[in-house]
């Protein structure tokens, strides 16, 4: 053995005494401790709160948090195709005051950027979905809330003490009863708009996830779930099946005409890609679709949201809000999505890196950030306001 190769082995056994202390003390679902401590300061853009993210979560939380379907091509492809957009600066004009404003569903926002839905926050901070909505107050953004979160619909909207607007994302439950439930309980607390998922029939093949033992650990559960058989397990396809308990595969253009029938909320759907899909949603009459691959989640191979964004935004000609979603990591990112036709757009696992780094704190840094890399992009390419903002944003060869 080389001298090299003793100092190798001699570190990999440090690292897997390290990992195995860490394993012991804190369990695999739980948030884990990092040797030195992060330092939240220290962080600056969303990269740096992602790397630091990672030496805090567990391993699994991080498979489940930063996975996608399969080879994870589209995963790659949805940030990659952003770096392949072009912006186009603009000298000499008057940049002094920067107006970030957006209107949505009838209301005024202070800026465009809004928190996916993401499942199981308590896996990756001890807060949860309690620290998001806080830091989504501080930030002034709007938090849709996952079906599958680890507090209540009620117990979310009770900690709002600050009152960020709430949306209220929904997995159509096979049991229709239990779904209507759902919605009901989201609106009597007060929540804004209803978010319908509909490119989840099924789940992908998310072998991050299988390889890392995914599980919900004892003391986290969906909690909009409680009392219910599926509140701790169930969602899981197996080799035999591909199908959950806790999705439909029936789910159709029908099952969305039922919702708007139950609710008096605005009802978007989450999960349109193809332009005929968004042309259909205009004829159902809903109030918005969201671009979005399900980050990637599901299918993989598929287009980068910001490729298909342009063709959606096509076929519905103006007709309601489209918002997108998958692979935004930069304020440049939200000026190219607003460039292409975005009314506004939602981050993901950004803002739960941040959480598991600094909880409230974290998810209100992440969103401060984009804001301000937005507002740097906005200035340098001539564009005061979000009002100003059009495909002229877009680089075009001549």
């Amino acid at each position: 053995m080389t001298r090299r190769d003793l100092l190798r082995s001699t570190a990999l056994l440090a690292s897997a005494s390290a990992l195995a202390l860490t394993t012991e003390t804190h369990g695999e679902g739980a948030p884990q401790s990092t040797m030195p401590p992060v330092n939240p300061a220290d962080l600056l853009d969303v990269p740096d709160f992602e790397r630091a993210a990672k030496t805090v979560m567990s391993p699994m939380a991080w498979n489940f948090v930063s996975g996608a379907a399969a080879d994870e091509i589209t995963l790659r492809r949805n940030h990659e195709a952003y770096e392949h957009i072009r912006l186009s600066p603009r000298a000499l004009v008057n940049v002094s005051k920067l107006d970030t404003r957006v209107k949505l569903l009838g209301r005024e926002l202070p800026h465009p950027i809004l928190l996916a839905p993401t499942a199981y926050q308590k896996l990756s901070h001890p807060d949860g979905e309690l620290g998001t909505v806080q830091g989504a107050a501080n930030a002034d953004a709007t938090m849709v809330v996952s079906t599958m979160s680890t507090v209540s619909i009620e117990d979310i909207a009770a900690a709002n003490a600050r009152k960020a607007s709430l949306w209220f994302q929904l997995y159509v439950q096979p049991d229709r009863g239990f779904t209507r439930e759902l919605v009901q309980r989201a609106e009597a607390a007060g929540y804004q708009a209803l978010v319908v998922t509909v490119d989840a029939p099924v789940l992908g093949p998310r072998y991050r996830e299988l390889r890392a033992k995914f599980n919900l650990p004892p003391g986290i559960e969906r909690a909009n779930f409680r009392g219910r058989a599926v509140a701790n397990g169930g969602q899981r396809p197996t080799e035999q099946s591909i199908f959950s308990a806790i999705l439909d595969p029936t789910l159709t253009w029908r099952d969305i005409g039922w919702l708007q029938s139950i609710t008096k909320l605005p009802v978007l759907l989450k999960g349109i890609q193809y332009p005929d899909d968004a042309e259909r949603a205009v004829q159902a009459g809903v109030a918005g679709v969201i671009v979005s691959n399900h980050g990637a989640r599901n299918l993989d191979t598929g287009p980068a949201t910001i490729d298909a964004l342009p063709g959606v935004v096509a076929k519905v000609g103006g007709k309601f809000p489209v918002l997108v979603d998958g692979g935004i990591r930069r304020g440049t990112d939200v000026l190219k999505a607003l460039g292409l036709g975005a009314a506004a757009v939602l981050i993901g696992r950004p803002y739960v890196y941040g959480l598991a780094v600094d909880g409230s704190n974290g998810v209100a840094r992440i969103v401060t950030i984009l804001r301000r890399e937005l507002e740097s992009a906005m200035a340098l390419c001539g564009r005061p306001s979000i009002a100003s903002i059009d495909s002229s944003v877009i680089w075009k060869s001549a």
